[in-house]
């Protein structure tokens, strides 16, 4: 499948956001994953992010995620029968399948990096048939880590708010996202206590900033360890300058000539909590619509 006049857009756009990071955006890697997806991108629908992030791990990298069309279709199917991913036994490969063959999933989206390829895949649920974990927990193929952190989710009032499952393939983890988060999930007390509770260090007072004006939350967990490896909490503006944190310089300089379509802008601030400490991401829209899901 070749690149649609959407794709091609998009590709273009890529190239010049890769381009104010000083980030190389081979075609090699970025044009097989829209091939791939290339029907999407004619949907006017269709939501697509740009993101950044400082850290260790995200540097020289930018990230680009988008919801697929039709909503019905198997993305990771797609993704094994263009080989833009390897195959694989693990169980992070059956994952998608059985949680399609057990939930109402109501689309999906894709993440993959200009320098690293395809990365993760997103499954959303309907903002008014959020599931509960205890339907995750009862797939095989999920990792154990997610009915071992049980009591803590539901210990904060988070145990029947999942609204997207994000299964990253490269790293073999899964983000679990809390929709309709309580309040006091976002008060300081209580994001020390689940900080404290999940091994992390003291956040920081801007990270307490950014927590407290947060909208939604998700967290990290794998296979190979039965820990919560990442906490992250995000706010969506269209205005980062009422943001409570100064802008990370590397974000700042990202978002003041990102591309974007359409008359308005918005972005999802983040920050994530894990063993190596904090670090900030930003999702700036290139296409959105009012109502749809963000990625965070």
């Amino acid at each position: 499948m070749s690149e649609t006049a959407g794709a091609a857009e998009l590709h273009s756009a890529l190239e010049d956001a890769a381009r104010l990071l000083g980030v190389a955006c081979s075609r090699d890697t970025v044009a097989p994953v829209l091939s791939t997806y290339a029907d999407t991108f004619e949907h006017d629908g269709t939501v697509v992010a740009f993101r950044v992030a400082t850290g260790k791990r995200h540097i020289g990298e930018l990230d680009c995620r988008f919801t697929t069309h039709p909503a019905h279709r198997d993305p990771y199917a797609l993704a094994l029968s263009n080989g833009i991913t390897p195959r694989t036994d693990h169980p992070v490969g059956s994952l998608l399948s059985a949680i399609q063959g057990r939930l109402p999933v109501d689309s999906h989206g894709i993440d993959f990096g200009v320098v690293g390829g395809f990365k993760k895949i997103y499954t959303f649920f309907a903002p008014d048939a959020l599931q509960e974990l205890s339907t995750l927990v009862g797939l095989p193929s999920m990792p154990r880590s997610v009915a071992g952190n049980g009591d803590f989710f539901t210990r904060y009032g988070l145990d029947d708010r999942v609204g997207v499952v994000g299964i990253d393939y490269p790293h073999r983890t899964v983000n679990v996202y809390f929709n309709d988060v309580p309040a006091e999930c976002f008060e300081e007390g209580t994001i020390r206590a689940m900080l404290r509770e999940s091994g992390f260090a003291e956040p920081s007072e801007q990270m307490l900033g950014l927590g407290r004006a947060a909208f939604g939350l998700y967290v990290t967990l794998s296979w190979d360890s039965p820990k919560i490896e990442r906490i992250c909490y995000a706010v969506t503006t269209t205005d980062l300058g009422t943001l409570p944190v100064r802008l990370a310089p590397e974000i700042d300089k990202f978002v003041s000539s990102v591309p974007y379509s359409g008359a308005d802008r918005k972005f999802v601030y983040g920050v994530a909590l894990a063993p190596e400490g904090e670090y900030y991401k930003l999702e700036s829209h290139y296409r959105w619509k009012p109502g749809a899901m963000d990625f965070i």
